[in-house]
């Protein structure tokens, strides 16, 4: 069920350091510029990439990362069309982790059978839904385990220890833990408080733990990657999407570029850190 992404955390633990988990919206700021982007992450040192199911209320969402679904629905993007663009990636690519991460309404209207059946023949590796919680499991995350798809889940500073063996129990792939209380990109993170919630994460699973929300830059990337075994980033990057674009809100020649440079900057950061053999 999660053999990319446990082989690629296997990958990243032999090169003792922690995974780039890169962070796009599906059609931004077309399904075009989308996809050249999404193929270009790999070779930029994206170890995982998560991409976003554009919808129109996205509740956990910070400003850049609404304001790139909003540019990605405005040129037309679907469930469909992004489900198309993990089908092309794919193809090109076939080792490379891919989430899928996003709101339950538009998998909900989309058929949940259909779904799971439609993104595990796209090669997608995992699921993220960040408003179904542990009490719905038997909605999405068992049916996606059956169907072969990791289903990750989100653990945050107020997830305390009663709470946190609910989340975890039918986690698979790797766990999400956010950084901040708040929406992504909303603030800087306490690095010392991090390094300390994973290592309590830690103490209640063996999966991974990947840490995002509020990681900007590649020393936000490196002072992560001490503790945890990968790093997320996701708003610099599509504002690096955004501030690409013309006055129309076209790409241009510079937009794949713009994410490509910023992405290999992350993964410089990350790499400074060498973890114990």
């Amino acid at each position: 069920m999660t053999d990319r992404l446990a082989a690629r955390f296997a990958h990243c633990r032999a090169e003792r350091r922690a995974a780039l988990v890169t962070f796009v919206t599906a059609g931004d700021p077309d399904h075009a510029t989308s996809l050249a982007i999404l193929k270009a992450l790999p070779g930029a040192g994206a170890d995982i990439i998560e991409l976003g199911m554009p919808f129109t209320d996205p509740m956990a969402d910070g400003p850049a990362v609404q304001a790139a679904g909003l540019r990605a629905l405005k040129s037309g993007e679907t469930l469909t069309k992004t489900l198309d663009l993990a089908r092309l990636f794919r193809a090109a690519d076939a080792a490379t982790p891919l989430v899928l991460m996003g709101y339950y309404n538009p998998i909900y209207v989309h058929g949940v059978e259909r779904f799971l059946a439609d993104a595990k023949a796209a090669g997608v590796d995992g699921l993220i839904v960040v408003d179904q919680p542990p009490e719905e499991d038997d909605e999405l995350c068992l049916p996606a385990l059956k169907a072969g798809l990791a289903f990750i889940r989100l653990a945050t500073p107020t997830t305390d220890d009663k709470r946190l063996p609910k989340v975890l129990r039918n986690t698979s792939g790797f766990v999400y833990y956010v950084s901040i209380t708040g929406v992504t990109g909303a603030a800087t993170p306490d690095f010392s408080a991090v390094a300390a919630a994973v290592a309590r994460i830690k103490r209640h699973t063996s999966l991974p733990v990947a840490v995002g929300f509020g990681v900007k830059t590649p020393d936000h990337a490196a002072a992560i990657a001490e503790g945890a075994d990968a790093v997320v980033v996701g708003s610099s990057i599509v504002e690096a999407v955004r501030g690409s674009l013309d006055r129309q809100g076209k790409p241009g020649a510079r937009t794949v570029a713009a994410v490509v440079d910023l992405v290999r900057s992350l993964a410089a950061g990350v790499a400074r850190v060498r973890k114990a053999a």
